[in-house]
């Protein structure tokens, strides 16, 4: 069992005393089954030894029983989207930190993870951008009948419906307005209503408000009890006539049944996703061009948004340790 990381103190000096005895000498490990590029690992290794620490890494590996192995004898583990569950984290007893270097953190147990005193934690922002112009440039791709011959349509003037505001959706927001798209947006846990003010974005009342006016749906919830499966046959034919629904998000998010029967009784309608559906091959079947999925995810595969998350989560671990610093704690 790893040692439990008391995250409240009575005063600053007892955090200090309490972290100074991890600031040197960690043993860091980098396992990704798909590899950081080679700069994010140097910036990374740089970091991390710079600060005393030691970094071992396991890349391109094929069976899990190598994850276990690696992570053993390890206080800290930076993976990308590996999947580190109980049995992982049961296997490293001096574990103290995750850091899922990206957004979304739904590959590692985080209760497990609690219940053993290891902080999780993501590297928010970092591979936004990224995202962000794979969900425009695939509502254009989709636009122009996936490139292939055929008069297609432009995307100036359509409105641009952002479900779920965080990093992503404004930055999607963003370059939809430059663009010269509508944009509204929906996101029941930003309070902050000057926010979208701030954008020149619409805000809208409801889910349901938001798909009624959608010519572009961009979908960036992430994949909770709650939102599995929740986006489905009622809100898909709800949306106006050549709607295209745009998944950069999770595909578990998407209630497949449903948008297969959607898609069916409305031949207008256009799913474009950057993860592929259980249902891939059949749908391409059935819905020819209407339909498209990434071979692999793809949303956060450019250099920049690589090497960026690489080194949030290198900082973020040298923080950890030095300080105490849990501001991204996605496991309180």
């Amino acid at each position: 069992m790893a040692t439990i990381v008391p995250y409240t103190f009575e005063k600053k000096e007892e955090k200090a005393l309490y972290f100074t005895s991890f600031v040197k000498g960690m043993k860091v490990l980098i396992a990704t089954e798909k590899p950081f590029a080679k700069a994010a690992v140097d910036g990374m290794v740089e970091i991390l030894e710079g600060a005393g620490h030691t970094v071992v890494r396991l890349e391109k590996y094929t069976d899990k029983t190598q994850l276990l192995d690696a992570v053993a004898d390890v206080d800290a583990l930076i993976v990308r989207s590996d999947k580190i569950t109980c049995d992982v984290l049961a296997a490293a007893p001096n574990l103290k930190i995750v850091v899922r270097a990206g957004a979304g953190y739904d590959n590692v147990d985080c209760c497990d993870a609690k219940a053993r005193g290891v902080v999780v934690m993501n590297t928010p922002g970092q591979n936004s951008n990224a995202v962000a112009e794979l969900a425009i440039a695939m509502m254009i791709f989709m636009s122009r009948n996936c490139f292939t011959p055929g008069t297609g349509g432009e995307i100036k003037g359509k409105t641009l419906a952002i479900h779920a505001y965080g990093n992503v959706g404004r930055l999607v927001g963003c370059k939809g307005k430059a663009l010269g798209m509508n944009v509204i947006a929906y996101d029941p846990f930003v309070s902050d209503c000057s926010v979208f003010e701030c954008d020149g974005v619409e805000r809208v009342e409801s889910m349901e408000e938001l798909y009624r006016r959608a010519d572009f749906l961009s979908l960036h919830i992430p994949a909770t009890p709650q939102t599995k499966g929740s986006i489905g046959y009622e809100l898909l034919t709800s949306m106006p006539k050549g709607a295209t629904l745009v998944n950069t998000a999770r595909k578990e998010v998407i209630d497949e049944a449903g948008l297969c029967k959607a898609l069916s009784e409305r031949e207008d309608l256009k799913y474009v996703s950057d993860v592929a559906p259980e249902c891939c091959c059949q749908m391409n079947e059935q819905f020819g061009k209407r339909v498209f999925a990434t071979p692999k995810k793809m949303g956060a595969e450019t250099a920049e948004a690589n090497i960026n998350a690489g080194l949030a989560a290198a900082r973020q671990i040298v923080d950890f340790f030095e300080t105490g610093n849990t501001k991204f704690q996605v496991n309180r």
